[in-house]
């Protein structure tokens, strides 16, 4: 169970980390300016196991990889969205960070509520209702476990 924090839609790469916060050499100094511009409490706010909920075109923009690298630093537990810019879901696959698409639960929740993501079914629970999402195939399931898609492949050697 976790909490969600609601975004709408075209969230780009620039509004998840701002280009300036780059410069600094590690994810951990990155992480407190998550959504800076959009929410300024988030980085402070969200804790591990909460959820990120968004409209359409989720990680719209650049490819920085440091996007999901942030998210997933602060101990969000997925990422669901009506829709994903494909160089986030990519990127996201890449490091370990669940990216999951619900088209009904965005317009269904509210900021603060709380919610729980059952991957293997491919259900999401939120305010007494359930909402179909993403069902992983084991193998991607397995990907994630491992820490993502370069952590896999390494163990695979």
């Amino acid at each position: 169970m976790g909490k969600i924090f609601k975004f709408e839609k075209d969230v780009d790469t620039d509004q998840i980390i701002a280009s300036q916060y780059l410069l600094f050499p590690t994810i951990d100094e990155m992480k407190s300016h998550t959504f800076e511009s959009l929410d300024s409490t988030f980085a402070a706010a969200v804790q591990p196991g909460d959820f990120v909920v968004a409209d359409e075109n989720f990680g719209c923009g650049s490819s920085r990889e440091q996007a999901p690298s942030v998210l997933k630093a602060l101990g969000v537990k997925a990422v669901i969205a009506k829709s994903f810019a494909r160089i986030f879901y990519r990127n996201s696959i890449n490091i370990g960070m669940p990216v999951i698409v619900s088209k009904e639960l965005h317009d269904a929740v509210a900021a603060g509520d709380d919610m729980e993501l059952d991957l293997e079914k491919g259900e999401i629970t939120a305010n007494g209702k359930t909402y179909p999402c993403t069902k992983l195939p084991a193998k991607m399931q397995e990907i994630l476990d491992q820490g993502g898609l370069i952590a896999s492949l390494n163990k695979e050697d």
